[in-house]
């Protein structure tokens, strides 16, 4: 199954929002993560499902990929707002994957790229970095355990897909 960890774009700046929950995408960040979205389409990018953490911008961030036409399924997941719990996902994730399908998580960092080194390496290392509106690709293994047993497959910059 192939996993897409995608981190929110631009929002607005941390402490300008009594509740940093709400802090919304930039027009600047809508714009560019609207790009991106277009280039995953063109790169041929299909998810069956999107999950997205609760806060704002990464809502709005799930909308535009769900807008570019990459799912037709968006969920709130409260695992991937900050501080999250892998083991939550993981549990749900045994249950509901399938070789063929696709996922996208859009969430935070340093938690998305803490996934993806727990995912990849059983721990996390502080090696990946995830830039905003940035994407991680991982192959999970079809069956037990993903932790420390999935394939990095892609890992870019938004840079490279504007």
């Amino acid at each position: 199954m192939k996993l897409y960890l995608i981190r929110h774009g631009l929002a607005g700046q941390h402490g300008d929002y009594a509740n940093d929950d709400e802090r919304p995408l930039t027009s600047d960040g809508k714009r560019k993560t609207e790009q991106v979205a277009r280039r995953f389409q063109a790169l041929g990018l299909q998810f069956d499902l999107i999950l997205t953490s609760p806060l704002t911008r990464a809502k709005q961030t799930a909308e535009i990929l769900k807008a570019a036409h990459l799912s037709d399924a968006l969920e709130i997941a409260g695992y991937l707002a900050p501080g999250g719990d892998i083991q939550s996902w993981h549990s749900w994730i045994d249950a509901w994957r399938t070789p063929e399908k696709s996922l996208a998580l859009v969430g935070h960092e340093p938690d998305l790229s803490g996934w993806a080194e727990l995912l990849l390496w059983g721990e996390v290392r502080d090696r990946i970095i995830l830039k905003k509106a940035g994407a991680i690709g991982l192959l999970l293994p079809d069956t037990g355990s993903a932790i420390s047993n999935s394939q990095l497959i892609w890992l870019t910059s938004p840079k490279f897909l504007l």
